[in-house]
């Protein structure tokens, strides 16, 4: 029997700020807002999100991923759609329990094969696996050299960050205690990365305008000589977002059109307002 492949990603990959003709279920998070509670994208879009945060500052933003439930609906109706296989491409599972629900829910339904990956990241190197792995279904690639091809660009993106308040990293459990309220006394800006799915602390800055000319220094150092793809995402933050277009493009006069975005509700409740990440997937044959 021929095999009918689904992909499947969370929503800490970003999507819904994508373009695209491919059918990628997502499994939504929650973003729970004092009392309130949003769907992400579908409920509160990142520009919302944002502006309450402004607006209100003693909101506190907190998340929770799909119930196993609505996950094990969404398996069985790929059933009934006549899939036989599913690729799950979630958030790292360093930073999130998606992967493990994900897992957990796929075995109660016995009649789809299901491949849970480890993107090891989010936002848009997650999301360029789920993207790239919709193409290759359509192209009628088999799961072997799919999972062959999402290894690849696991392994071959960076990000970093640039952070303006340690608060809500903290808060939410993404960075201990002691680091925060140190960085905070100190008003450090720090500069973070993803290292095998973890977030961890490159450097620790005095301002924030510093910790952006760090990643972006970091940029040029790690990319000199490499065909790479570049790629910024923000926490609404459009302003450092053109600056560091400009500073590309003055670097290099071929990059015309430098991918952008912003993180969903469900990222941005972790890092926070006004961050801003400079990364780079390296392109094969570099």
């Amino acid at each position: 029997m021929d095999k009918k492949i689904a992909i499947i990603s969370c929503s800490n990959a970003c999507l819904d700020y994508f373009e695209y003709d491919y059918d990628i279920k997502i499994f939504r998070s929650m973003v729970h807002l004092g009392d309130e509670d949003y769907l992400d994208y579908v409920d509160i879009s990142a520009e919302d999100f944002y502006k309450r945060l402004e607006e209100d500052k003693t909101i506190f933003p907190s998340t929770s991923f799909m119930p196993l439930g609505k996950m094990i609906e969404i398996y069985e109706d790929l059933v009934k759609e006549g899939y036989t296989d599913a690729i799950v491409i979630t958030i790292s599972k360093e930073m999130s329990g998606i992967f493990n629900a994900a897992l957990l829910a796929a075995n109660e339904v016995e009649e789809l094969e299901v491949k849970v990956f480890d993107s090891k990241s989010l936002a848009y190197p997650q999301a360029k696996m789920a993207l790239k792995a919709a193409e290759m279904v359509k192209e009628g690639k088999d799961i072997p050299a799919i999972t062959r091809e999402l290894n690849y660009i696991r392994d071959n993106n960076k990000i970093y960050f640039a952070v303006n308040t340690l608060t809500y990293l903290v808060k939410n459990g993404r960075l201990s205690g002691a680091s925060g309220l140190i960085g905070n006394a100190l008003k450090l800006k720090p500069v973070l990365t993803i290292d095998d799915g973890k977030v961890v602390t490159v450097e620790k800055i005095r301002t924030f305008k510093k910790a952006v000319e760090h990643i972006i220094n970091l940029y040029f150092e790690e990319t000199k000589g490499l065909k790479v793809e570049p790629f910024i995402i923000h926490a609404n933050n459009p302003e450092t977002r053109n600056y560091i277009i400009s500073r590309l493009q003055e670097n290099n006069s071929l990059l015309d059109d430098i991918f952008s975005m912003p993180l969903t509700a469900v990222v941005g409740a972790h890092a926070g307002p006004k961050t801003i990440g400079i990364g780079y997937y390296i392109k094969k044959g570099s």
